[in-house]
């Protein structure tokens, strides 16, 4: 499930009316006036809207700004959200199917389909959480919305599974032969595909039947014609991390993007830091850096452990 991990629900600022913008709405028609003048009508004091902080952009709340507007106020409540732009839009269409007057059906597929655009690694069942229509709907409109494919998608539960299972389901084959006491958690961990693939390759071996469908087998044979593709540069790497919303969107999990990003510079730059260093230094600062390589690769071999306790 989607949660903004950049929004504390806590610190509540009064701002401006004046210093906002109200654009980028995911209401196809607008904002609906019957039920501001309900709200206005309440005297009820309302929850804080939600805003953009880059932008100042209202992200949920459109309805209680205009009631203020009507009732006078030149400030409101605001909570600041402060992900990318992308993000923010997610946490309108999620906000506005949990509470308040709901989207419309074609808004939300409207917004599943900018979704899909802005978050193409998104699993269908990701996307349809947040917009609230279902998986079968979201993959009928990225047929049409979506940009190039990416290799991977990420699920409900953060994990980042290959749109090709071909090899998954052939690690998984192995695992089950060599240890049929696995659980399918285990075995999906391991192999890098959901629990019900490797259910279902539990069934096919059981009745002697090929682990692969007909279809994953002509593209598993198909892909064993090409050349193996590189393996992505770090910065690749570092993107589709910034995409994991496991990592995105918890506190601990934005430490180490931070400390990834940091340490993920192109060759040029690297030369560039090297050659700032002054004589006098030289010997501290490369001691400093061999101790961090060493913490990092003591890092490396730490959640390699921890994954095969799960």
């Amino acid at each position: 499930m989607y949660v903004p991990g950049h929004l504390d629900p806590h610190a509540v600022e009064e701002v401006q009316i004046s210093s906002l913008s109200t654009g980028g709405s995911p209401r196809l028609a607008g904002e609906d006036l019957a039920h501001v003048q309900t709200l206005v009508a309440s005297q009820a004091q309302l929850p804080p809207i939600i805003v953009h902080r880059p932008t100042m952009r209202v992200v949920d709340g459109m309805h209680r700004l205009l009631a203020a507007k009507l009732q006078g106020h030149q400030k409101i409540a605001v909570r600041f959200f402060d992900g990318p732009e992308e993000d923010a839009f997610v946490l309108a269409v999620k906000s506005n199917i949990a509470h308040g007057l709901p989207l419309s059906l074609a808004d939300r597929k409207h917004a599943a389909e900018r979704v899909i655009v802005s978050h193409p690694q998104w699993s269908d069942r990701m996307i349809a959480s947040v917009t609230g229509i279902s998986a079968r709907t979201v993959a009928e409109i990225r047929k049409t919305a979506a940009p190039a494919s990416t290799s991977g998608r990420i699920g409900l539960d953060g994990r980042i599974r290959s749109t090709d299972v071909t090899e998954g389901r052939r690690l998984a084959q192995e695992l089950i032969t060599k240890d049929p006491a696995l659980s399918l958690r285990q075995v999906a961990q391991a192999a890098g595909i959901s629990p019900e693939t490797v259910r279902d390759v539990k069934k096919r071996l059981s009745r002697g039947e090929d682990p692969l469908p007909r279809r994953s087998k002509q593209l598993g044979t198909q892909l064993t014609q090409r050349p193996r593709s590189p393996a992505p540069p770090s910065a690749a790497v570092l993107e589709r991390l910034r995409a994991d919303p496991a990592l995105r969107f918890n506190e601990n999990g934005r430490d180490l993007l931070r400390l990834l990003n940091a340490h993920t510079l192109r060759a040029e730059d690297w030369n560039k830091l090297a050659e700032s260093v002054p004589p006098h230094s030289v010997e501290s600062v490369a001691r400093l850096a061999r101790d961090t390589a060493r913490k990092w690769l003591e890092f490396a071999s730490l959640i390699e452990r921890n994954n095969l306790k799960r």
